[in-house]
């Protein structure tokens, strides 16, 4: 199954590349440059999973995760960040982001976390759909 990536990072320079990277490993890939373009993008269109930076002017990471799970809870959601503290790691967890990385990513650790989530995902629809 072909992921539906949503990358948010304010830094247009590695959000690109980072897209480039994971359609190279089979991903379709949006990229958003700050909190409200991720929302207008996950209204939109349909999106697994969103790999988003914590450190974001106007509409920061967490802000964007509670606005993102608010309407759209299925989503799976990694967060990146460059210079992460454990009480902002464990903010975002606790909001429902699955996890987090330190950047910079080793890309293949991302693409593990984004299989992870596919299927936390899938266990999770299925699970909802078979309640009454």
């Amino acid at each position: 199954m072909q992921p539906n990536v949503l990358v948010v990072d304010d830094e247009a320079a590695f959000a690109k590349t980072l897209a480039e990277r994971l359609a190279l490993r089979d991903c379709r890939v949006t990229v958003a440059l700050n909190g409200n373009e991720a929302m207008e993008v996950v209204q939109k269109i349909y999106i697994d999973v969103v790999i988003l930076d914590l450190a974001m002017p106007g509409l920061d990471g967490i802000a964007t995760l509670k606005a993102i799970k608010r309407i759209k809870p299925q989503i799976e959601v990694i967060m990146l960040t460059g210079n992460a503290t454990t009480e902002t790691a464990s903010e975002g967890l606790e909001m429902g982001a699955m996890d987090y990385l330190m950047k910079p990513l080793d890309i293949e650790s991302l693409v593990e976390l984004i299989n992870m989530a596919l299927k936390r995902k899938s266990w999770r629809e299925v699970k909802t759909q078979a309640e009454p």
